[in-house]
């Protein structure tokens, strides 16, 4: 991961700090159905094992707090960071706070004499929020997904695709609140395109 000094975000050029400041009842238009925002910088840590070895998962768990989920598209850690997504039977995206620069040595360290894999991919992706009453529609109206609150809810993560932009889609709350992770080289496409998409449902940024 790049020093934090060397670091600027994709979508820095698009002045979202600014907008997000702008009050709610100076935007123009009804209450915002679609509430967008980028997420502060994150490691991210692509770790690979066999969920099956007790091993592995007592090795994950000493570290993060909680094992590897076992199940397929769901996410462990809850609501707050760290966390580790699903993304096949023996790989998870773990995420961890930006500040948070030990993990990758720790789980390295945890996991050296196992067959398992550990590699930093914090600079890989953007992390883009979606949350509003339109969000479950925005990301109809881009994926196949199943995101109805009866097949896809809170703690459950997939790979998809979005728009063409290949992502990974985690569902924080109910509400419902997504974090949309994607490639920095598809983040600004991605932006436009969830605007665009939301505009019928009233659009606002965030913070």
């Amino acid at each position: 991961m790049a020093d934090a000094y060397l670091r600027q975000s994709p979508l820095a050029h698009l002045g979202l700090a600014a907008r997000a400041a702008i009050p709610p009842e100076d935007i123009e238009g009804t209450e915002a159905g679609v509430v967008l925002c980028e997420r502060p910088a994150r490691h991210q840590i692509g770790l690979r094992g066999d969920a099956r070895r007790p091993a592995f998962r007592a090795a994950v768990k000493g570290v993060l707090g909680f094992a590897p989920p076992a199940k397929a598209t769901t996410a462990a850690g809850g609501t707050g960071l760290p966390r580790a997504l699903w993304l096949g039977p023996d790989e998870w995206l773990v995420v961890t706070d930006d500040d948070d620069a030990a993990t990758v040595a720790d789980l390295s360290e945890a996991l050296a004499r196992q067959h398992a894999h550990v590699v930093d991919l914090s600079d890989a992706r953007a992390v883009i929020g979606l949350a509003g009453a339109g969000a479950r529609d925005v990301l109809m109206k881009g994926c196949t997904l199943d995101v109805h609150r009866r097949a896809f809810g809170p703690g459950r993560c997939t790979r998809t695709l979005l728009a063409r932009a290949q992502v990974i889609v985690h569902q924080i709350t109910q509400a419902p609140d997504y974090d949309l992770y994607v490639q920095r080289s598809f983040a600004e496409y991605l932006w436009a395109w969830l605007e665009d998409a939301g505009t019928e449902y009233g659009v606002r940024v965030t913070a």
